[in-house]
């Protein structure tokens, strides 16, 4: 008895053509090849799940609006940008938090089951890897699913904030203009000015989200320990990401200088098309479900 499945949502997704059979077999031979494939993925492959990306032709946030995301020292340094993002973040989060994996995501998954994977590294912050149930997997960027204090190191789940936010804020009510890409919303100042951010409930301190903002750093432990994985591979796989953020573009160099086989599974043009020994231009949850 076949299982249907939940159609993608391609509400954030560029147009492209459907795979063509040539360049699907193209793929099968580099997955067939590789024996300790290295996968790394980014927005791309979560917009099937109605998560919008940054820089999508046509549908990215960059595309629709002037609008960017908080940097980290501007965040660490301003109260009133604290709460503007805590604000957006908690309207946005019942509706980000219940994103789920799409295709892509769960054959990946699979493929770690079967051991064709050996090691994953997201860009994404969704956690859609973790639902999916995919376990030898870095994080590269942190998840939005934790939140921790900046200075005393104390961790708890964006759920559970989510309680004290609800609590600290109980008339508060704001209508959203949007969403983006990292779980927030669109909100006015006026909208706002009287919402109020609960700080860490052991030391006082400042809570910030699990994830590496625009303007920070990847620890360069987490670097090393990327680094070790890829050393142990022998293909590279890039999915759903331009790999224009040079904390996930520094691996594809490393595979490059390694001669590792690279492959690269995107809509639109990325840093790597010069180099990469195959660019295939689909929808990751259209594609890698074709591959066995």
């Amino acid at each position: 008895r076949s299982v249907s499945r939940a159609s993608p949502n391609l509400t954030f997704v560029p147009a492209c053509l459907p795979p063509d059979p040539a360049e699907v077999e193209e793929l099968q031979r580099f997955i067939s090849n590789s024996k300790r494939l290295f996968v790394m993925t980014g927005a791309g492959i979560s917009t099937e799940s109605g998560i919008p990306d940054y820089r999508s032709e046509g549908v990215g946030l960059y595309a629709r609006t002037d609008r960017r995301p908080v940097q980290h020292a501007e965040f660490v340094r301003s109260a009133s940008a604290r709460q503007r993002y805590w604000a957006r973040n908690f309207v946005g989060w019942p509706q980000f938090s219940s994103h789920q994996p799409n295709k892509a995501h769960l054959v990946l998954r699979d493929w770690e089951k079967l051991g064709k994977l050996h090691w994953l590294v997201t860009q994404n912050v969704d956690a859609l890897h973790t639902k999916a149930g995919s376990q030898r997997m870095t994080e590269l960027h942190g998840c939005t699913h934790r939140v921790f204090c900046l200075a005393c190191g104390d961790r708890i789940l964006r759920s559970e904030l989510q309680e004290h936010f609800e609590a600290l804020n109980p008339t508060w009510k704001a209508e959203a203009f949007g969403v983006a890409p990292d779980g927030d919303v669109f909100l006015t100042d006026e909208q706002v000015r009287n919402f109020r951010v609960p700080a860490c409930r052991k030391c006082g301190g400042i809570l910030k989200p699990d994830v590496t903002f625009f303007g920070d750093t990847v620890s360069q432990e987490k670097v090393s320990f990327v680094h070790q994985r890829l050393a142990e591979s022998d293909s590279m796989l890039i999915a759903g990401s331009s790999m224009q953020v040079y904390s996930g573009y520094r691996f594809a160099l490393a595979a490059r200088e390694k001669k590792l086989p690279i492959a690269v599974l995107n809509i639109g043009p990325t840093r790597l098309d010069h180099f990469a020994s195959l660019k295939l231009n689909s929808r990751c949850g259209e594609l890698l479900p074709l591959i066995v």
